[in-house]
């Protein structure tokens, strides 16, 4: 029961998607616009970088909510933060509210880390900021990073139910990318240079989407 009451938990708090309801707001669906993502990044390129910070912040303090409100209702559970973590992140991804068409669980997965170890999270950040910026692609941090996420919790904490829950998010997460490593391939995926060259970034989307 308690599982299953941690897993409630996490997919309700991460079915919270303000990167939709600021859309909404405005008067569009975002993910109608940009990459079509109800996420921070796509927010950044279709409302502007004040709006995806907030979005962003938004999505990791969900993230670390879920986990640490599990916790703390059950702290018998060994695996509740993990648990509940993970299914707020598949709960951004799809939220029952948007039929199922939510955001893509950097931001959250970032704030689960968080809660969980922030030291690692901290060492995790660093590597994911050189691999990002050397390649110049976003959405390589989401891929590897919930992959090195859960081998890092399998192998300190010999939890198989909590290794599971994330190894489902991972594989989650990386089908989720798909589309942005075809628009890679063709060369209409916005890099991480957007957020200091928009015009030049988009003059490329834009010239290589018309070829």
């Amino acid at each position: 029961m308690q599982i299953i009451m941690s897993l409630v938990i996490g997919y309700l708090i991460g079915g919270i998607n303000p990167a939709y309801i600021i859309s909404r707001i405005r008067g569009f669906d975002i993910r109608d616009r940009g990459s079509g993502n109800a996420g921070a990044s796509n927010v950044v390129i279709t409302m502007g970088k004040k709006a995806g910070a907030f979005t962003a912040l938004f999505d990791i303090s969900k993230g670390a909510a879920a986990a640490l409100i599990a916790a703390a209702l059950f702290p018998q559970l060994r695996a509740a933060k993990i648990i509940s973590g993970s299914a707020c992140i598949l709960g951004h991804i799809f939220p029952a509210l948007m039929h199922f068409h939510g955001g893509k669980g950097l931001a959250s997965l970032a704030g689960v880390i968080m809660a969980y170890d922030m030291r690692f999270f901290v060492i995790l950040l660093t590597i994911e900021a050189v691999i990002g910026l050397w390649i110049d692609y976003v959405c390589v941090v989401p891929m590897s990073g919930s992959v090195i996420f859960t081998v890092f919790y399998a192998l300190t904490s010999g939890d198989p139910v909590g290794t599971l829950c994330l190894a489902v998010a991972a594989v989650v997460m990386q089908f989720r990318h798909i589309e942005n490593l075809k628009r890679i391939q063709n060369g209409t995926e916005a890099h991480i240079s957007f957020l200091w060259r928009k015009d030049k970034e988009l003059d490329r989307i834009k010239k290589n989407t018309s070829t």
